[in-house]
């Protein structure tokens, strides 16, 4: 840590750690410096981003890591997926003297055999200094009433004052620009992301034909796994007066999908947090999605009693449960237009920015310096 003959800061600190890239920071604060009587104060915290990756190694590789012998065993995992192995994100999680996931479904969620991917027991066993906060979002960058995206084409800026006008003419411009039907009266389904099997892109591909019988419109914006983009081209062939699908990725693209659709789909298979459905929710756009991790924790199901909630969940992983889910956004849009617009109003009036997030980790930080 000394950095240019001086030391970094004072030794009454706390450094965060941000997935498996960074979980050696723990270990070798422990092991070069707190087992040395050196920072002696300082703490440090692991941030769960996703578990699914967490440095996995062959045991041998533990001598590369410049570490005492008795460090050994803190890497040492029978992997359920690859059996034995030397594992970095294992290490970090014991060596911190706090956790955090990046939601409270999350923070559960790694804690059951099926979410922990192989890690789950150490959580259960550490669970004592895990906590769960949901990510915020930059309110600068994501604003409908200044978005720089919106100000070119016909697009237009908005807020919720002027939420339907906005929408209705970012809708238009995108139905131009992607040569779809121009038409204000069908809902357009907008998906964003990695094309990856963890955000449900199956079923978002097997839903788009039953889409285009209801009528709606499908924007699909993406990269990943070369099938998963043949998926894509394929379905707006067959579906070419209903589904673009734009292989690849533009900034500007991703703005205005998620100011112009009415609804967006995230049926991913986890997410730790997600950052789309808080995205769309700033712009007034409903989102759908599976109720696991950060998705259950920010997406509250619409109660047509008190009107309360921000879109849909389903919970259980399969085609006929994501579509009785579409099936509430058309109904809704179709049917209940007051309704839906209620949801999007919902949505809009949150406070999504860090300041919430920022204020919970705080509590965190002095917890590990304080109760430890």
């Amino acid at each position: 840590m000394p950095c240019g003959g001086s030391v970094y800061g004072e030794e009454n600190l706390v450094f965060i750690a941000n997935d498996w890239h960074t979980s050696l920071l723990p270990v070798y604060l422990q092991a070069h410096y707190r087992d040395h009587g050196k920072y002696t104060y300082a703490r440090s915290i692991l941030v769960l981003h996703n578990l699914a990756h967490q440095g996995r190694a062959p045991l041998d590789c533990f001598y590369d890591l410049e570490l005492p012998e008795n460090y050994k065993e803190l890497f040492y995992l029978d992997d359920p997926w690859g059996g034995e192995c030397s594992n970095i994100m294992k290490a970090g999680l014991v060596s911190a003297q706090r956790v955090v996931a990046v939601s409270k479904g999350y923070a559960w969620e790694v804690q059951t055999d099926q979410g922990g991917w192989g890690l789950a027991a150490v959580l259960r066993e550490h669970s004592w200094k895990l906590s769960g906060i949901v990510n915020g979002i930059d309110l600068d960058e994501w604003d409908p009433s200044t978005d720089s995206a919106l100000q070119t084409d016909g697009y237009r800026t908005y807020s919720e004052d002027s939420l339907i006008e906005g929408k209705g003419a970012c809708k238009s411009a995108l139905q131009r620009e992607l040569g779809l039907p121009e038409d204000p009266g069908v809902p357009i389904f907008g998906f964003i992301g990695r094309l990856d099997e963890q955000k449900g892109v199956d079923l978002i591909v097997e839903s788009c034909g039953y889409l285009a019988s209801r009528g709606a419109q499908v924007v699909l914006l993406g990269s990943g796994r070369e099938d998963l983009e043949q998926d894509l081209r394929r379905v707006e062939a067959e579906h070419h007066g209903h589904v673009r699908s734009w292989v690849g990725f533009s900034v500007d693209m991703a703005h205005r999908i998620t100011a112009a659709a009415d609804l967006l789909l995230m049926p991913s298979r986890f997410e730790p947090c997600g950052l789309n459905q808080l995205y769309a929710m700033r712009y007034g756009t409903v989102p759908i999605v599976h109720a696991v991790g950060g998705l259950r924790d920010t997406v509250h199901q619409y109660n047509p009693v008190d009107h309360s909630g921000t879109g849909w969940q389903f919970t259980t992983y399969d085609g006929d449960h994501f579509r009785q889910a579409l099936d509430h956004g058309l109904t809704t849009f179709y049917d209940y237009r007051d309704n839906f617009v209620t949801i999007q109003r919902n949505g809009m009036k949150q406070d999504l920015s860090w300041s919430n997030a920022a204020e919970q980790y705080e509590g965190v930080l002095v917890d590990a310096k304080y109760q430890w």
